[in-house]
């Protein structure tokens, strides 16, 4: 979902760093659950660089590096801080030691909400390579380099090849892209379809053999990407991992039919009064669990108001006329204020615009989900608890692992604000990365799926690296 912070600009591609390419390249063994080879046998540094070309790109940089973790990317200028800001524990550890090949670039696309060329993307090759591909689409309206802390830096450091994608629309005005209503959002799906052909292919001609495993991750709008690529596209992915997805269904439930109870009630319940005990109330019935109130005066000023009216004029521009994505905070009342807004008295045009990025449940590789008990962004009876009945529903539940996580919220970064009161979630991401590895490599089904209850007497230091799927 959108960021708090303001957003960064920056130019499209980072000054390429200079560094010795060796002479020999490498091969490693045809092994899905290879490990890393030993110093002996590792490929030559940046070997093949001249070869690593990706189809279709209108543009393309490769760079050698040195580090292509955090811990190098941010001092090389091949990443950007802003676009992963408030979304994980500031405790985090980055992992060091990945040299590599980095690629920088961007697809054909007339929109120019990213900078000055939309549809960018960053591929990652790791000198050290298991034989896997990671690829995922930024969360919210952030941009390509977006989930480089939260799990970009763990899949270069397990060995993976790792690509990311902008989704071909950035930004809080990302609602200007495309012809009708609904299409900035569908082109993110096929950014994702477009660069994991293409980093399939890019990962054969830097190691000289394809990936032997291919895996989708994303978290918020990414995890809804990953579980669309997998009731669309199996075939490119071997399972994926679905941190807090999005939910978009055409009846609803969807973002459009919980934020603006939220926007409408919690003013009179922040107020006090007369009032405050039936907003309470409403608020609870709209979805936001009992226990998570000292998180709603963040998410009201940072993410309800915004998130609902740029998400509203992408899919029903007409609600509000030639104003463009509503008025902020604006009282119940004013005319066509997103407070009022009602998804279910809105034209048919709306839900035609809804189908077109609207989920199933009909996946065809395994996934492990997870969600945060506390998320009041997506709250998770009206997004993950539907979205795993909908699996259920489509007989698709062998295909599937989803872990409600108690006291886990939408952005990581709250976890340092309420130490204690919120868990971080970027363990339970390692913990599925993990369980889906085994799954895939020696049929080891994860744990049934459960809520992983908060432990008792965990302090801040554990929670960031503790979450059993068996707890």
């Amino acid at each position: 979902m959108p960021r708090a912070p303001q957003r960064h600009h920056r130019r499209w591609l980072r000054p390429a760093a200079v560094a010795a390419v060796a002479l020999t390249a490498w091969t490693a063994a045809p092994s899905a659950a290879a490990p890393l080879p030993p110093d002996g046998t590792r490929p030559a540094h940046c070997s093949r660089i001249d070869a690593a070309k990706v189809p279709g790109a209108a543009r393309q940089q490769a760079s050698c590096l040195d580090e292509l973790t955090t811990a190098g990317t941010v001092t090389s200028g091949h990443t950007d801080p802003a676009d992963w800001a408030g979304l994980t524990p500031e405790g985090l550890a980055t992992p060091r030691g990945v040299p590599g090949i980095q690629i920088d670039g961007y697809f054909p696309d007339p929109s120019t909400t990213n900078t000055n060329h939309d549809s960018q993307f960053v591929i990652r090759l790791p000198d050290r390579w298991n034989g896997g591909l990671v690829v995922s689409g930024a969360p919210g309206v952030r941009e390509q380099y977006a989930n480089d802390r939260a799990f970009g830096d763990w899949a270069v450091s397990q060995g993976y090849a790792f690509a990311a994608t902008d989704k071909g629309a950035t930004g809080a005005a990302f609602h200007r892209d495309g012809r009708t209503p609904g299409d900035a959002l569908a082109e993110g799906n096929h950014r994702v379809t477009q660069l994991t052909r293409a980093a399939r292919q890019v990962v054969g001609r830097r190691y000289q053999r394809p990936p032997s495993r291919t895996l989708a991750m994303g978290m918020s709008n990414g995890g809804y990407l990953v579980r669309w690529q997998l009731e669309n596209h199996p075939e490119l992915y071997d399972g994926g991992v679905d941190w807090e997805g999005t939910l978009w269904r055409t009846e609803g439930p969807n973002l459009l039919t919980f934020l603006p109870p939220a926007l409408r009630h919690y003013p009179s319940y922040a107020a006090g009064g007369a009032g405050a005990e039936q907003a309470h109330r409403a608020m609870k019935a709209a979805g936001y669990p009992a226990g998570s109130e000292f998180l709603w005066p963040f998410h009201h000023q940072y993410y309800w108001d915004l998130t609902q009216r740029i998400y509203r004029e992408e899919l029903d521009p007409e609600f509000d006329g030639a104003t463009e994505a509503g008025t902020p905070f604006c009282a119940p009342g004013t005319p066509a204020c997103d407070a009022d807004y009602a998804y279910a008295d809105r034209p048919r045009e709306v839900r035609k615009a809804v189908a077109k990025i609207a989920l199933t449940g009909r996946i065809g590789k395994p996934l492990i989900s997870f969600h945060g008990t506390y998320d009041v962004l997506l709250p998770i009876s009206r997004s993950s608890d539907v979205y795993a009945q909908l699996v259920r529903r489509e007989g698709r539940g062998h295909l599937h692992r989803y872990y409600r996580v108690e006291a886990g919220t939408h952005v990581d970064s709250l976890a340092d604000a309420f130490p204690g009161r919120v868990r971080p979630l970027v363990p339970c991401h390692r913990s599925a990365a993990t369980a889906l590895e085994r799954w895939l490599d020696h049929g080891v089904r994860p744990p049934s799926s459960r809520t992983l209850k908060l432990p008792e007497g965990a302090g801040p230091e554990k929670l960031l690296t503790h979450c059993p799927l068996n707890g």
